[in-house]
């Protein structure tokens, strides 16, 4: 017998692409279990799978970096904040953060299908009564329109998302004179995708003159101290922290200003939450 939960979880996350960088991700996760039924006439109590399964994507992946430990050209090594990340391809990278920060995967690229897997062989170590086996499944929300993946860090998040580079997929709306504008939004979340936001009070200077085309940040948090170095062009500088909240009035008062015209913006934190915001140019 299997019992499937869809859409039971969201895992947020950033990855490290040897193709494409620091890229942002937000899946839906979906469940799949077999095993056999009990005299109560069921597999398990569907009141314990979500605790289970969502604690254990919690407690582990979500909210972290995921690190292709085999990927060309990351290195990894122990360092005064915990573990340092570098790595040259496509771009240079630097982070240092508590190793909580990062999940190291022994593989050279990061699929959702891979992900998967590891998450269900994890899950199975101990399992439930009566389950047999568990599938996974890592699937991006399904958007018709503008979307774009980010990465940022919240120094003053109580919980994980002060981890400094974590993600989201979102989608992206754009009103103006009360309709939509698909070309707008387009052209925003173009531009927005795989880059790091980053929170202007955050940024350090570098002495070495030739880390010019670099951007630094670092900050303590609850967790930590953290430490990220990433080339200029692929970070964007906020005036304020990198809430959804704060997100959604930048990008509504920066589309104001270009366009001379209000503007009404509703920016997602991922899957299903967000934020709206109005500006007048």
């Amino acid at each position: 017998m299997t019992l499937f939960v869809n859409r039971l979880t969201q895992l947020d996350a950033s990855l490290w692409c040897p193709r494409r960088g620091l890229v942002g991700a937000s899946w839906q996760v979906d469940v799949e279990l077999d095993g056999e039924l009990g005299e109560d006439g069921m597999l398990f109590d569907f009141g314990e799978v979500k605790p289970w399964i969502k604690g254990a994507i919690d407690a582990g992946v979500d909210h972290t970096l995921l690190v292709p430990t085999e990927a060309p050209g990351v290195t990894l090594h122990d360092c005064r904040e915990g573990l340092c990340l570098r790595s040259d391809t496509p771009y240079p990278l630097e982070m240092r953060a508590p190793r909580q920060a990062m999940s190291l995967l022994p593989w050279s690229e990061i699929t959702p299908e891979r992900l998967a897997s590891h998450l269900a062989d994890e899950l199975m170590r101990r399992p439930p009564p009566r389950v047999d086996d568990i599938r996974l499944t890592l699937r991006e929300e399904a958007i018709d329109g503008a979307a774009y993946g980010y990465s940022h860090g919240l120094k003053r998040h109580a919980g994980n998302c002060q981890r400094i580079a974590h993600g989201h997929r979102s989608r992206l709306h754009v009103w103006q004179e009360g309709r939509r504008q698909p070309a707008l939004e387009a052209r925003w979340a173009e531009w927005l995708s795989e880059r790091y936001l980053v929170d202007e009070a955050d940024i350090v200077a570098d002495d070495d003159p030739g880390l010019d085309d670099r951007l630094t940040t670092r900050y303590r948090a609850e967790q930590g101290q953290f430490f990220l170095r990433l080339p200029r062009r692929r970070c964007a500088v906020l005036p304020t922290p990198t809430t959804v909240e704060q997100i959604a009035a930048w990008l509504a008062e920066a589309i104001a200003r270009e366009s001379g015209r209000a503007t009404r913006v509703q920016a997602f934190e991922g899957i299903d939450k967000g934020a709206i915001a109005e500006a007048r140019p």
